[in-house]
């Protein structure tokens, strides 16, 4: 079998950058009797050097959600010989004509599109809707966009529609006080702090985070961001808030370590990593109850409706709550964590690329 896999995301450093690198990683091993050609774009610094001999790399620099993407991509994937194309996202180019397998990671553009334009939307309803209905196989990250897959897109797909949950990178994990203190110093955070990781999109109701921050009145407490982008400069800024741009990954499990707790307002998820590295990390967290993120952080987590109201509350007692930072809580959310792995993940995915 000769198996092509999408890693044109694999050096973004977001969530689909982080799924494409590590999933990836841990099925290579797996396809060892099965030539494989990796597609990509950018440096390939992320594919392990022990892996290096065994594929084929394909520099392919068209962008994602690009016209040349869907003229001239699907020239260079099926002169390439392979006889099954994996893409790690939905975004399958419409000539493709080899067989392939899609992820679907959620459907949240379907319900906030944003600022993206009517002609953007209507794009990537095609471009979803052909790509489900042409897949031999959709892999979900969760049972929830599963269920919102199939509220869309009818029954019918529900045969080759597959639940793979995405795992957590064991670089999380509780780090010592020497290297959060390093870290500490590095972004100058010398009081304690509520930590979120993510972007500013819609859905992430960031503004609604920082409103619900302010009026919890945490005295010395900060909330910090580590946010980007052109969303996040159209928000209203208060006291004691912090944005950090540009922060490696592997600086983010200090930060877990250092944190008081890790927070999110989001209004819809389709899996939540971020929830799923906090814990790992040892660090308690305060979510929303929607979308995926009940299913996939469960009672380990403090759960709330998406309100500034029920979010100042739930500040007030994660800060309070001085067993959350305990070692045994710690060790339960580690524990919890451990129920996603990108080995396990890898091979659930495997069956449905040979």
């Amino acid at each position: 079998m000769h198996i092509g896999i999408d890693c044109r995301f694999a050096s973004v450093y977001a969530g689909l950058g982080t799924y494409t690198r590590e999933l990836v990683t841990a099925l290579l091993p797996l396809l060892s009797q099965h030539d494989v050609t990796l597609f990509t774009r950018g440096p390939t610094v992320w594919l392990p050097s022990s892996h290096r001999n065994r594929v084929r790399v394909i520099d392919s620099p068209y962008a994602p959600y690009s016209l040349a993407e869907q003229l001239e991509f699907p020239n260079i994937v099926q002169k390439s010989g392979i006889e099954l194309f994996y893409a790690t996202h939905f975004n399958v180019p419409l000539f493709l004509s080899v067989p392939f397998v899609c992820t679907v990671h959620d459907l949240i553009l379907h319900r906030y599109p944003g600022s993206v334009s009517l002609l953007k939307r209507l794009a990537y309803r095609f471009v979803l809707r052909s790509s489900i209905k042409r897949a031999k196989f959709i892999l979900t990250v969760s049972e929830c966009t599963k269920s919102d897959l199939l509220r869309h897109y009818g029954q019918r797909v529900a045969a080759k529609t597959h639940v793979v949950y995405p795992g957590v990178s064991p670089t999380f994990s509780p780090q010592s006080e020497n290297e959060q203190q390093r870290v500490r110093k590095q972004y100058s955070l010398s009081h304690p702090f509520l930590l979120y990781v993510g972007g500013c999109k819609e859905h992430k109701n960031v503004q609604t985070l920082i409103d619900a921050f302010t009026d919890a009145g945490l005295g010395e407490v900060e909330l910090v961001l580590v946010a980007s982008g052109r969303e996040c400069a159209g928000l209203q800024k208060r006291e004691r808030i912090r944005f950090l741009t540009d922060v490696p990954t592997e600086h983010l499990p200090a930060l877990y370590s250092a944190a008081a707790g890790s927070v999110t307002a989001t209004l819809d998820e389709g899996f939540y990593l971020p929830g799923v590295e906090a814990m790992a990390s040892g660090c308690p967290v305060l979510a929303t109850n929607v979308g995926a993120i009940p299913e996939v952080l469960g009672e380990s987590a403090l759960l709330v409706e998406p309100s500034r109201t029920a979010l100042a509350d739930g500040m007030r007692q994660l800060i309070s709550d001085t067993h959350s930072r305990s070692s045994d809580h710690a060790q339960k959310l580690r524990l919890h964590a451990s129920l996603y792995s990108w080995d396990a993940a890898a091979v659930a995915t495997r069956p449905l690329l040979v």
